[in-house]
Formats: C-alpha cells, sequence, structure tokens
C-alpha cells in the first residue's frame, strides 16, 4: 500500500498559535514547497474556498505557479447537518466514510438522496467563486491541493479523488496544520503531505494554530479574487489567478 512523504516542521510539533494569520500560514507553506516545486510549469495550485483561498494565493505567489480553485463540500449526515458520512468535490470526487456509513446504517437512498443535493450546492458555488468556468485541465500535471488546515479529512480525500479522477499524474496535500490521525488517513491516497503543524492531542480544532482567525465570508473570499495586486502585497488580481490551465 502506498505510504505518502510526510514533512512537517518538528519545532511546531504539538504547538498552538504559531501562524499569525492565513498569509502568514501560506508563506510558511510555500517556503517549504518551494525547493522541490517552485517556479516549474507543470505546477497546478487548487485552494479550497473558503479559508484556503488566502493560504493558497500565497503559495500561489511564492511558487510562481497556476492558480484555481476546487470546490469541495461534506455529505452531512441526515438529521445532523453539523456532522459528516463524506464529502464531494467538484468535478468527480467523492469520498465515503463507510466504516460510519455502516454504523449509521445508511442505504443507497440515503447517499443518493445527499449526493444530488451537494451536487446543486456545489454547483452554485462554483458559479459564485469560478464563474462557471470549465475546470482546468490537470492532465499530467502535478496538482498541489491547499486549505487552511485539515479537521476529518474528508473533503481532502475527496479533492484527491478528484485529481486522480482528471488525470492529474500527482497529488501534494499542501496544509499549515493537521491532526496527525488525518495525516494518517490521507497518506494512502496522496503522494506527498506537507503540513509545518503537526498535533497529536485528543482534541483538534484549526483555529487553534493562528493568532488571528474567524471564518471568511463568501463576499470576502470574492473580494481577495477580486482585489488588484498592489506592491508587495501578494494578492494577485481575479483576472490573472483564475486564468484556465489548457
Amino acid at each position: 500500500m502506498k505510504r505518502a512523504k510526510v514533512t512537517e516542521k518538528e519545532e511546531l510539533r504539538d504547538r498552538s498559535e504559531v501562524f499569525q494569520d492565513r498569509w502568514d500560514a501560506g508563506e510558511i507553506l510555500a517556503g517549504m514547497l518551494k525547493p522541490e516545486y517552485g517556479g516549474r510549469d507543470d505546477v497546478h495550485v487548487l485552494a479550497i474556498p473558503a479559508g484556503g483561498v488566502p493560504v493558497g494565493l500565497k503559495v500561489r505567489e511564492i511558487l510562481n505557479a497556476s492558480f484555481d480553485l476546487v470546490i469541495a463540500r461534506k455529505l452531512k449526515i441526515p438529521g445532523n447537518p453539523e456532522a459528516g458520512f463524506g464529502a464531494m468535490a467538484y468535478g468527480g470526487g467523492r469520498f465515503l466514510n463507510e466504516p460510519l456509513v455502516s454504523e449509521l446504517r445508511l442505504d443507497e437512498s440515503d447517499i443518493e438522496a445527499e449526493t444530488q443535493v451537494v451536487q446543486l450546492e456545489l454547483e452554485k458555488r462554483n458559479r459564485l467563486f469560478r464563474e462557471g468556468r470549465p475546470f482546468p485541465n490537470l492532465s499530467g500535471r502535478t496538482v498541489v491541493l491547499v486549505d487552511d488546515g485539515l479537521a476529518s479529512g474528508y473533503t481532502m480525500l475527496s479533492t484527491l479523488r478528484m485529481v486522480r479522477d482528471q488525470g492529474g499524474r500527482s497529488a501534494v496535500v499542501a496544509v499549515p496544520t493537521a491532526p496527525q490521525r488525518t495525516i494518517d488517513r490521507l497518506r494512502t491516497e496522496a503522494d506527498e503531505i506537507i503540513c509545518p503543524n503537526i498535533r497529536t492531542g485528543m482534541f483538534f480544532a484549526v483555529a487553534d494554530a493562528y493568532v488571528r482567525w474567524y471564518d471568511l465570508q463568501e463576499q470576502e473570499v470574492l473580494d481577495l479574487l477580486a482585489e488588484k495586486a498592489s506592491p508587495g502585497s501578494g494578492k494577485p488580481d481575479r483576472e490573472s489567478v483564475l486564468s484556465p490551465v489548457y
């Protein structure tokens, strides 16, 4: 069984508040990625909205790589919308937590009903964030998947499946923070995992890795993508960052 290489910063293991904000996290993450992936024309960065966008924009800037968004959402447990039994990504990726599906006794009709609901939501968010553009051609490319952190990791697993379905040559998961158990879960699906802040405690929250943390709203993501770059800001304009790759 494949086991992805994992790179972390040992000095950040099990620590909290190691990043000032998402831009700072993206800079640290990009510094770890740059020796292998910086300046390569086969590298494509995909960020997961909402929180992954500022992290991904900073990674894109430092790597000088192509950039786009990948839309993914969890499949919610019937009657418990805060929890999920898997996730889906726009473009075809779906990942189910099979042990949980069995434990909850969800049948195919339950799964299909939620799949249809999430598919409509993915299409709506794709129109909102990507203006409905065709998805970039990932065939033969090295894809760097970026978010601001992982909890269960099922959303990231769905994007990994999507990258495989789209013919990506290799998939690199790049996140500032994640629990060890989730890193282990992703190692059979990813080709490489870059995560500076890995934590091993029983309780985990992505927010604990940041000094300044808040949930990004949809309009803030749109503003980030639309904002013209100012000198040294590292925030490219929407036209430049969301240009399709063929």
